[in-house]
């Protein structure tokens, strides 16, 4: 009865937040930036391929085998990240959420899954959920990436998979049976041949179905007596089962694992993977816990609270796009994860859709961002944009041909979007000899960046960061002749109203805009891009296009 009760609490608790969820700030500092999770700008990296700031990690584990291209760590840290984000690079570009791969310990051998020998450098083959990997840096350091980062008014989503461990190797054992299975493979004929089953076929899948309560693993209990610190895993393990009254079932032993990353290094949210390879009701356990966590945190480090959002969950289901609303579609049978405690999915749909003219592209995720809020108005569910990610052998412009336009797509476009290590940087996703999604993973190209892409990447975001209006606000065509199109969006939410008038894929040269419809009540406008300041004159202004945009907003 006490745990029916605490569950109702816990929704309830929950629900309440999500309907208050874009609130500003903590009063303790009420001078920081407006934030909206469904508008966020957020960066995507592979901790190992983006910045080595610390050499002495690069060799901690002997991972010396041959490997195939671009299959084995190359040194990137936590060190590097924090480097990047004290110099400001993420705020120079607008964004306000990075999302980071798995960071705990991963097997030590490779494997071939027949795209050549491969090491776990992006962090989704778990030895050991409970420590940090070495080669991308200490627990303290990932508290200090994430610490940096609030200074910066920047949030940080790492990246959670709960449903497999890595692959069995001859130093990295497989778990126990009763923990996990090693077949048969995945045949997506139904739900259930998507969850009780592997992913490939040495990817030992754990037992998230199971009731019946396990003992420790021998081979973890090992490793950690032999890193002295068994008897503490075991105390917070109890301590944990008694406080929760959950089971001792392999997915529960996890759950406590992954959540200890919120209660002890205060992250703002998780990107969950492989959403649709776990029962709903095991996420439902999983995101009340994270929840519990991220308060505790909270609770034992009042100075450094930055906001009042709750935890935010964001999910990868394989698959979905947002055009299809809340459910996700098992053949003919819907499941909508929005009702276990998810409030954004990444929308797989956009790269398809980036390719329609402006006008037609906008007033589209307007209406799908529409009906997702009206759909369920008390459980607002929200979707997250991108041209490329690490998985995805179809993205948009993978040769980046198209890069200007890229970015002003997916920065214009409502909803959250997703910006993939090295998109600011025209990195090619195109890469001679790799196998695989190798390709989409090579070491990003700070050496050969394009800054005429990065500057325009810059702008845009920056536009979008500032203005919650450009993702989340509702969107109006404007009346134009000629290419592209000019659109308002006017945002009103928790107090805080904002409102933009923007251009995309125009004709470079003068243009002259109305603007009475939209700024009534100033004499000056300021286009974003150029950083000129405009005079309004008879309800009209008078700029310059560049690279086929216009970003105007009111002076400060």
């Amino acid at each position: 009865m006490k745990k029916t009760l605490l569950l109702v609490l816990l929704i309830s608790s929950v629900m309440a937040c999500k309907t208050n969820e874009n609130q500003v700030i903590t009063s303790q500092e009420e001078s920081r930036p407006y934030f909206d999770w469904s508008a966020a700008n957020v960066y995507f990296l592979l901790t190992d391929r983006f910045y080595n700031g610390d050499p002495s990690n690069d060799a901690i584990i002997k991972r010396d085998k041959e490997t195939g291209k671009l299959r084995g760590f190359k040194g990137g840290d936590f060190a590097g990240i924090t480097q990047k984000i004290e110099s400001g690079y993420f705020n120079d570009l607008g964004v306000n959420a990075i999302w980071l791969t798995p960071i705990w310990e991963q097997i030590h051998d490779g494997v071939d899954e027949g795209t050549g020998f491969t090491y776990a450098f992006h962090g989704y083959w778990a030895k050991d959920w409970t420590a940090v990997e070495p080669s991308y840096g200490t627990l303290e350091e990932f508290q200090t990436l994430v610490q940096k980062a609030h200074d910066k008014n920047i949030r940080i989503l790492l990246d959670v998979v709960i449903n497999h461990t890595g692959p069995v190797t001859e130093i990295d054992p497989v778990w126990p049976e009763d923990w996990v299975r090693t077949g048969p493979s995945c045949t997506y004929q139904d739900q259930k041949t998507a969850v009780t089953c592997t992913l490939t076929n040495n990817l030992p899948d754990i037992k998230t179905e199971s009731k019946e309560e396990v003992s420790l693993p021998e081979h973890l209990v090992k490793k950690w007596k032999a890193e002295g610190r068994y008897e503490q895993e075991v105390a917070e393990l109890d301590a944990f089962f008694e406080r929760t009254q959950l089971a001792r079932t392999p997915v529960n032993y996890i759950i406590k694992w992954v959540t200890d990353y919120a209660r002890e290094t205060g992250v703002d949210g998780f990107r969950i993977d492989t959403v649709k390879h776990v029962e709903e009701e095991v996420w439902q356990v999983f995101n009340e816990q994270a929840f519990i966590a991220y308060e505790d945190w909270k609770k034992a480090h009042p100075d450094q609270i930055i906001h009042d959002d709750p935890f935010f969950i964001l999910g990868e289901l394989y698959g979905y796009e947002v055009s299809g609303g809340r459910n996700y579609y098992f053949k003919e049978q819907p499941v909508d994860y929005f009702n276990y405690g998810y409030e954004a999915m990444i929308n797989f749909g956009f790269k398809y859709h980036a390719s329609e003219p402006y006008k037609e592209l906008f007033k589209r995720y307007d209406g799908f961002k529409d009906s997702l809020l009206t759909e369920k108005p008390n459980d607002p569910a929200y979707f997250m944009n991108y041209i490329s990610s690490h998985d995805d052998g179809q993205p948009f412009d993978a040769k980046r041909e198209r890069a200007f336009e890229s970015a002003t797509k997916l920065l214009l476009t409502p909803g959250m979007s997703q910006i993939y290590y090295g998109d600011e940087l025209a990195r090619s996703l195109v890469i001679e000899g790799t196998q695989g999604d190798a390709t989409l993973r090579s070491v990003i190209n700070w050496e050969n960046m394009n800054k005429e892409v990065l500057e325009h990447w810059q702008k845009l975001g920056q536009y979008r960061s500032k203005h919650p209006a450009v993702g989340a606000g509702k969107h109006f065509s404007l009346p134009h002749d000629g290419s592209g199109t000019l659109f308002s969006r006017w945002y009103d939410n928790n107090g805080f109203e904002d409102h933009i008038l923007a251009g995309a894929g125009l004709e470079n040269g003068q243009i002259t805009i109305d603007v009475s419809k939209v700024f009534d009540q100033v004499t000056q406008l300021r286009n974003a891009y150029t950083n000129q300041v405009l005079e309004i004159v008879e309800g009209k202004v008078t700029t310059v296009v560049e690279n086929g945009v216009v970003l105007l907003e009111e002076v400060e």
